[in-house]
């Protein structure tokens, strides 16, 4: 079961690929479609089935992955922000595969970029303690140890000089208060990944989100005993990460998961 069907969900787009997990990559050209207006899981079921017809011949009767923008306890989504509400509380899995007719695994987008670029990225085989953020809206995050992920890290809501982090270091930020590289980096990031050093000693950070492909604008200016290196995969990383999470829940499955 190398080929694979990702899905990442987002506010704004939903979007899918057929993943050759032997190369870690597109087998074809993705498909975008925009994010209902009303974002409830029925409307947003209706575009996952629209994307899983149109490559229903490179993936037969497989299972999917699909990322959403929110923490995921064994299929059940406990709160959302980005996304109507009615996904608050919602056993997600069950609903979609009652919907589409075929196995889902449901991932939060942040652990499915930190699995893909573990597995084919910018930390690829890396044996410690890898911490993936996502520098956009909020802050994203993901913990892998040794390959395997420890899911739904809200890291972005650690405590910072008072204030959820997120609501000082995210690149929304920098950009809504016209914050500076040099300014962002030394007051925003720098205290930021210096508290999650401190707090979980990583052996590598990877940064990605949209603003990682200005990493020579910030990157190189913060000062951590932890290697901290920019992400490889960028739009793709959801994808991937959801098609390798799904074959990974075909390997090995969750057993406290609610039966269905």
């Amino acid at each position: 079961m190398s080929i694979i069907l990702g899905i990442d969900v987002g506010g704004s787009g939903i979007k899918g690929a057929p993943v050759d997990l032997a190369a870690g990559d597109f087998l074809t050209d993705r498909k975008r479609i925009p994010t209902p207006e009303k974002s409830t899981p029925k409307n947003v079921a209706a575009v996952i089935a629209d994307i899983i017809e149109e490559f229903k011949d490179q993936i037969g009767d497989g299972p999917v992955g699909i990322t959403i923008p929110a923490p995921v306890v064994h299929g059940r989504i406990p709160f959302i922000a980005n996304l109507d509400q009615k996904w608050a509380g919602l056993q997600a899995d069950q609903f979609l595969e009652d919907k589409l007719g075929r196995k889902i695994t449901l991932v939060n987008d942040a652990d499915a970029a930190g699995l893909a670029e573990v597995h084919f990225g910018a930390a690829k085989g890396h044996p410690g303690l890898v911490i993936l953020t996502t520098l956009g809206t909020g802050i994203g995050t993901a913990i892998i140890y040794r390959g395997v992920l420890i899911p739904n890290a809200e890291l972005g809501h650690i405590e910072m000089m008072g204030k959820d982090a997120e609501t000082l270091a995210a690149s929304s930020v920098k950009d809504k208060e016209g914050l500076s590289y040099q300014v962002w980096t030394e007051e925003r990031l720098q205290p930021y990944y210096s508290r999650l050093e401190m707090l979980l000693s990583p052996d590598l950070f990877v940064v990605g989100g949209g603003v990682s492909r200005d990493w020579d604008k910030f990157g190189p200016q913060l000062n951590l005993t932890t290697e901290i290196i920019p992400a490889k995969l960028r739009n793709r990383a959801g994808i991937i990460g959801a098609a390798i999470a799904a074959q990974d829940a075909a390997e090995n499955p969750d057993l406290l998961a609610k039966p269905h």
